[in-house]
Order: structure tokens, then sequence, then C-alpha cells
């Protein structure tokens, strides 16, 4: 199991007839920062059921990689498209990873309370 030290969730919204042209500008920038060193996860999916949403998941494996990132052109570039298009909402936070493990214990079941200890 990688070590994964932060995630970061977040929602774009934008007017949904300027969705597939974000998108095709985004991709690029998404592939950059895939390659940044510390970056595990960099995900952007449209909501199925808000129409032009986006969610965006990222994972991180330290504070430093992420601050590296936040430095980054591709983070940057980002920013600088997203105000092109128009946001009409946003919202994005971080989290500290204290403790990770699988959801399902050895005999399959699904488990809510952190068993491993």
């Amino acid at each position: 199991m990688e070590n994964t030290d932060i995630i970061i969730t977040a929602t774009f919204d934008v007017d949904p007839k300027e969705l597939d042209d974000l998108m095709a500008k985004c991709k690029p920038l998404i592939d950059g920062a895939l390659e940044e060193d510390g970056c595990q996860d960099y995900s952007w999916t449209l909501d199925p059921y808000v129409p032009g949403r986006i969610w965006v998941m990222e994972r991180w494996e330290s504070e430093e990689s992420l601050k590296k990132h936040f430095e980054d052109e591709w983070y940057k570039n980002m920013g600088a498209t997203l105000n092109e298009v128009g946001l009409l909402n946003a919202f994005s936070a971080k989290y500290k990873i204290v403790k990770q493990e699988p959801v399902y214990d050895d005999s399959g079941t699904p488990r809510a309370d952190f068993f491993s200890e």
C-alpha cells in the first residue's frame, strides 16, 4: 500500500456548455501534474447528477510534494484556465491522513472501524 499523507477533494461548477472545452484544455495540465514527484492520483470526473460539475480527487505523498505542486506550472496554469472559463462555484479541502487501512478485513467484511491495531 502506498504511503499517502494528504488527500484533496474539490468540486468546480462551470456552465455545462463550457465543459467539453474546459476538459480538453485541462487534460495536458492534469497529465503534467500526474508526472510530479509525490503525486499518487490526480483525477477529474464529471458529476452525472449535476450538469457542469467536476469532482477532483488528488492523493499526495507528503506536504513537501504538495507544496512543490502549488509552485509548479501545472497548478498555476490550471487556475488560469479555470478563471478563463468562469467558475460558477468552487469548493476544495485537504485532509491529512493519520491512519490508513483497507475497507475490508481478512474475511471480506467491510469495516467502518479501524481494526488493524
